[in-house]
């Protein structure tokens, strides 16, 4: 008997990208960091990504798994280095340190960047999407080295334009396999 799986892509680029996208309109000043963006954070960006980084496990597709479990992981980190300083839980600074968190960032740029490699033979979308996470990455590890605003601002806007993408890329496989037609294009890099 022959199973059909679903694609789970849609699914976690759309957790990346939508909390992406709404971490960076914080980040570019739209408004302040508030329970919206850590809850998106917990649940879309974390847990849709770790729920599909385990289907693209049983799919037999370890760019997939690593990619989604870790980004997914990545939010829940994110999260709880913002919420931590501000419990009792542990006896820690209420202050984040730049230098630890631009370690955090770059090391998260380092792998994003070797992770674009993967991409390679996919399609230009998804390429677009690691590429300018890695972009999204760096920018904040130089923000938080310098602690320039203007920085930050910039790493905002690009970090936006990174979080659509996925979604559009997320939303034209979707289109795409419903329609079973290329409905938006992905910019395939197959002849």
């Amino acid at each position: 008997m022959n199973e059909k799986i679903a694609n789970p892509a849609p699914l976690g680029l759309l957790g990346f990208g939508m909390t992406t996208v709404l971490l960076n309109l914080h980040n570019a000043g739209f408004y302040p960091l508030d329970s919206m963006i850590l809850a998106m954070g917990l649940v879309y960006g974390g847990l849709a990504q770790v729920i599909a980084g385990i289907m693209e496990y049983k799919n037999g597709n370890t760019f997939g798994t690593t990619a989604f479990s870790s980004y997914g992981l990545f939010w829940w980190s994110l999260v709880l280095l913002l919420v931590l300083p501000q419990t009792k839980i542990w006896d820690v600074p209420a202050v984040i340190n730049s230098t630890a968190m631009a370690a955090y960032f770059f090391m998260w740029g380092l792998f994003t960047f070797i992770m674009f490699f993967g991409t390679l033979k996919t399609n230009r979308a998804l390429q677009f999407v690691f590429l300018s996470l890695a972009v999204l990455f760096f920018l904040l590890t130089a923000k938080e080295l310098t602690g320039s605003t203007d920085l930050g601002i910039i790493a905002g806007y690009e970090g936006i334009i990174c979080g659509l993408s996925a979604v559009y890329t997320a939303l034209a496989e979707v289109l795409n396999e419903a329609h079973g037609k290329i409905v938006l294009p992905l910019f395939s890099t197959k002849k």
